[in-house]
């Protein structure tokens, strides 16, 4: 147990990565983190939606065809849905604001930040299809959508797990060659 501290803690930090902080400092370290990533996040998502938005106003948007009317709606949807959910640990924070629930805070507010980053990648997926639908064709517009899909389960599913297996070998490897 923590001499600094009474009560329940989360664990300690480990050794070798070089902090000592407390439950509290870790808290607020990880709050600031998902702060800074939601405002990354949040940025692409206003500027998807604005696009959207501005997507409807267009002289040729009566010239959609069924599909990608529905898809557009679809994305017009997931556009709202990703601001509300990138919104939320905000809302979270404020609603709970000295309660003392730091820790249970950052623990909802990172869930809702990947659900966040999910939909977002949803949106950009869909938004990249329909671009392609609409200025090339529906087999390209397909073809960006498993292209999308794909880079996403590359890079949010296989790159993590490859980085497990090898333990950041590579990583370390080039930061003893410096």
């Amino acid at each position: 147990m923590n001499p600094r501290h009474a009560g329940p803690i989360a664990p300690e930090p480990a050794p070798e990565d070089g902090r000592d902080e407390t439950p509290n400092e870790r808290s607020d370290r990880n709050w600031n983190d998902i702060l800074q990533e939601l405002r990354v996040a949040l940025n692409g998502t206003q500027l998807i939606g604005g696009f959207l938005l501005a997507v409807a106003f267009q002289p040729r948007f009566d010239e959609l065809d069924a599909y990608q009317l529905t898809l557009y709606l679809v994305l017009v949807t997931l556009a709202g849905l990703a601001t509300v959910v990138g919104l939320a640990p905000v809302t979270l924070h404020r609603t709970l604001f000295r309660r003392q629930v730091k820790e249970r805070v950052v623990r909802i507010g990172n869930r809702l930040l990947i659900g966040h980053l999910v939909v977002v990648a949803l949106l950009v997926i869909g938004v990249a299809s329909l671009i392609f639908d609409w200025t090339l064709s529906r087999t390209a517009g397909i073809i960006a959508l498993v292209v999308g899909v794909i880079v996403l389960v590359a890079l949010w599913v296989v790159l993590p797990r490859l980085e497990l297996v090898t333990g950041g070998e590579d990583d370390r490897a080039d930061i003893a060659a410096e």
